[in-house]
């Protein structure tokens, strides 16, 4: 017995001393499996730590994208947050020597994501988003409103739905707005005019309410309701943005009443349009006080009367669209519009000229009468005619080339 456990002994003693040798044998037998070596995680070393922080959030937005047809979100790995396609850094305001994510540009990358939460509003240094032609949706979280730098924001042409984001009424430092084609509903909060933009872009949605009273309290350069539901009258507070409103549309909605007289008090403004809406009565003589005026379109309303001369006799005027209406005479500085095609007053009830409409049609309109408020303002010519004025020149200004016009296209052209 003591001899067997000797030799045990001895047998066990040889093998560990042979050990170290037959391992790499071992190992090479697939008989024989070894227990993985453990992973070892890349080290990441980043430019900043506001890199660093960011990074992960970055990375959790990616893996919610389902569709990438560009194949962008390949670019968004490492460390140089800098280097991905549709971000950029720049120094923050309150640290210039720390750099930071500042802009991320994603227009035209047609990404497919549920949603944003978690995404910008979670990235503290942004001051620039820009997404127009994605495929975005959800609603818009209202942490976005903690966004210190933040002054354009860009969601159009997304599927975006919900009632109008209200976490932008508390962005004191937001100066663009472009929400146009999505799917938002329900009423713009009359707040929003009251903020310090340059442009708000709302057209294409599904809002619905009367137009704000405050409406000509808001500073902006741009303003686009064009294409959704609004309802009610063009409030006389419009003259409140005379130093500052420079093109407006207003087209396709449901609006009422009739213009405003103070619609001629907006004295940089150079594009208005309200076609296709029910705006009546006769045309204000204050807009012959629209000294900057190139594109006037009132198409597709219920308008009549005499088209002021005052009006005609702008030297500006490149396109002034008035067709589809009930007026019944022009004047010899309107006539000379229409012969060099600026002026267009087909499918109206002018006798004597082309295209107009027929007499039980004008005789059906004019036996239910319409008044506005305030009639006997509307003769009142604030401003004079010029004699050299009215020589207009060929066009030079088309609406491909108008800013607002082109947000009634989906995709970014501006």
């Amino acid at each position: 017995m003591e001899s067997i456990l000797f030799h045990t002994k001895s047998i066990t003693h040889i093998f560990l001393l042979l050990l170290p040798f037959l391992l790499p044998v071992l190992s090479q037998n697939p008989l024989i499996p070894l227990p993985p070596l453990p992973l070892v995680p890349d080290i990441l070393t980043f430019l900043d730590q506001r890199l660093a922080i960011i990074y992960p959030i970055i990375q959790t937005f990616k893996n919610t994208i389902t569709l990438d047809p560009f194949n962008i979100t390949a670019t968004w790995v490492g460390s140089d947050v800098c280097s991905y396609k549709g971000f950029y850094c720049d120094h923050p305001p309150d640290n210039l020597t720390a750099v930071a994510l500042a802009s991320i540009d994603f227009n035209g990358f047609r990404l497919s994501a549920p949603t944003l939460d978690g995404f910008i509003d979670q990235l503290p240094d942004l001051a620039v988003f820009h997404a127009n032609s994605n495929n975005l949706s959800g609603t818009i979280s209202p942490s976005i409103a903690k966004l210190p730098y933040l002054y354009e924001l860009d969601l159009s042409n997304n599927n975006f739905f919900g009632p109008f984001p209200t976490a932008v009424l508390g962005m004191t430092g937001l100066s663009f707005l472009d929400i146009r084609f999505n799917m938002f509903t329900g009423a713009v909060p009359p707040s929003i005019f009251f903020q310090t933009l340059n442009v708000l872009f709302l057209n294409n949605n599904n809002f619905i309410q009367n137009l704000p009273v405050n409406l000509g309290a808001s500073p902006v350069l741009y303003l686009t309701l064009a294409n959704n539901k609004f309802t009610g009258r063009i409030p006389r507070s419009i003259a409140n943005a005379s130093s500052t409103l420079t093109e407006v549309l207003l087209l396709n909605n449901m609006l009422t009443g009739c213009l405003p007289y103070e619609l001629g008090f907006l004295r940089e403004l150079r594009l208005f349009d309200a076609g296709n809406n029910f705006l009546t009565g006769p045309l204000p003589c204050s807009l012959g006080c629209l000294k900057k005026i190139e594109i006037l379109n009132l198409t597709g309303n219920l308008l009549y009367g005499q088209i002021p001369e005052v009006l005609c006799a702008l030297g500006s005027l490149v396109n002034l669209s008035l067709s589809h209406n009930y007026f019944t005479q022009v004047g010899p500085f309107c006539s000379k519009l229409i012969k060099s095609g600026v002026l267009d007053v087909s499918r109206n009830c002018i006798w004597g000229l082309p295209g107009q409409r027929s007499w039980h049609e004008c005789a059906l309109f004019f036996s239910h009468p319409r008044f506005c408020p305030y009639m006997a303002s509307y003769n009142f010519n604030p401003c004079s005619i010029h004699n050299s004025s009215w020589n207009h020149s060929s066009p030079t200004r088309s609406k491909e080339n108008v800013v607002t016009y082109k947000t009634l296209t989906r995709h970014r052209l501006l």
